[in-house]
């Protein structure tokens, strides 16, 4: 599903993700502490019951070469997700960057977190130079044509979701921040909570029964709780040291 149209020449007259740059040493900051947790917790909360592990793909702040005509030109999404592929390059090698024409599968859904000097473009709300490549929503609409595309604030907390829908993004009309994807059999949404000690809004995956899907910690953590409760249900003091 999802695949993308052929090169327009051999694979191998094209770069390779080991010719292309994986990072832009021009390309001022780095991400702020939202940019490392957020992708985070995306991450560990996506489990697709559609999907097995070893057919999904996730990354944050990767170089995205999207154009064989223009093999050298690239974005950074914040964070998305490939499905029915490797996590791994041809099986084998941790990837340095994401290379379309090679994977043959684009994301399947792309998150941005809205930041000031980025904002307009990732709305599509700039037109582009064309002296420069194409804007993110042009390469993400027109180009790759990902089915969804999600943005979230981190400064208003909003949350919106955009669906291509006739080869053009559509808003989705959100209930409760929420969102269902049955492709995967997940649902995004915006959970206020704590995580790594830190009580905000955050965007996070949730499951068919309308409950966010725990991360490996939350999980390890309840389990514990369970096993103690089970024990003072036998009259077992546990030892909590």
């Amino acid at each position: 599903m999802y695949q993308t149209d052929p090169p327009l020449s051999p694979e191998e007259v094209l770069p390779t993700m080991y010719d292309l740059m994986s990072e832009d040493p021009k390309e001022p900051g780095l991400p702020d502490h939202f940019h490392l947790l957020q992708p985070r917790l995306l991450d560990e909360s996506f489990n697709s019951p559609s999907y097995p592990s070893d057919k999904i793909f996730t990354a944050s702040d990767m170089n995205l070469y999207y154009d064989p005509h223009h093999p050298t030109w690239y974005k950074r999404p914040d964070w998305f997700v490939a499905v029915d592929v490797s996590p791994l390059y041809k099986n084998g090698d941790l990837r340095l960057s994401y290379v379309v024409w090679q994977e043959r599968m684009r994301p399947f859904i792309i998150v941005e977190l809205l930041s000031p000097g980025t904002e307009k473009e990732e709305l599509g709300q700039t037109l582009r130079d064309v002296a420069k490549p194409p804007t993110k929503w042009e390469v993400y609409e027109k180009i790759l044509r990902i089915p969804y595309y999600a943005i979230f604030d981190r400064y208003k907390y909003e949350f919106k979701m955009f669906k291509l829908d006739g080869g053009r993004y559509a808003e989705v009309i959100l209930s409760d921040s929420r969102f269902w994807i049955p492709e995967i059999e997940l649902g995004l949404g915006v959970w206020e909570g704590s995580y790594h000690n830190i009580q905000q809004p955050w965007l996070r995956w949730y499951d068919s029964s309308g409950n966010w899907v725990l991360t490996p910690t939350e999980a390890e953590r309840r389990q514990k709780e369970r096993l103690i409760e089970q024990l003072r249900a036998l009259g077992v003091e546990p030892d909590l040291e």
